[in-house]
């Protein structure tokens, strides 16, 4: 067997390993899915920044699908890049967010600042945390693929 042969997801690490990695992909899967769908329900692409997540999210659903149908140690390292990548969309979602909130409300009223000014930015138009969803995701992908069996396949000797 070669390092890019796919490797069984209950490969040496019993059935119980197993099932809570497919329930982790399950909720990736799921999560991706309903993370575009809002997204693209709020209308989220008005500019090249908001096509990011759009973007991030497709490949990792996609990375996600690749794992559940060939789980080999190539996949899993890209699975593994995206949901890193995921989580790094996320924080310059986190910043772009409340950013544009603080900027807002310094237009609206000059005098904010400190708690005040933070306390109206994290509550402005634009959801300032809503970005965080993508980080449990990628969490919750980087945790599935942590020790995973395709990881520390090693071929055979002849």
């Amino acid at each position: 067997m070669t390092d890019s042969e796919p490797v069984q997801p209950l490969g040496g690490e019993g059935q119980g390993a197993g099932a809570i990695r497919r329930m982790l992909l399950a909720l990736v899967l799921f999560g991706t899915i309903g993370l575009t769908l809002e997204l693209l329900l709020l209308e989220h692409f008005e500019s090249i920044w908001q096509w990011i997540p759009l973007v991030v999210l497709g490949t990792g659903f996609a990375s996600g699908i690749a794992v559940a149908v060939r789980p080999a140690h190539l996949t899993i390292r890209i699975f593994q890049g995206l949901m890193v990548l995921l989580i790094g969309t996320a924080l310059l979602g986190l910043y772009l967010h409340y950013d544009g909130n603080v900027e807002f409300e310094r237009e609206m009223d000059a005098s904010a600042q400190g708690l005040d000014l933070l306390w109206r930015s994290l509550r402005g138009a634009t959801p300032a945390l809503a970005p965080g969803a993508m980080v449990q995701i990628g969490l919750l992908g980087l945790i599935l693929a942590y020790r995973h069996p395709a990881l520390h396949h090693q071929e055979p000797n002849s």
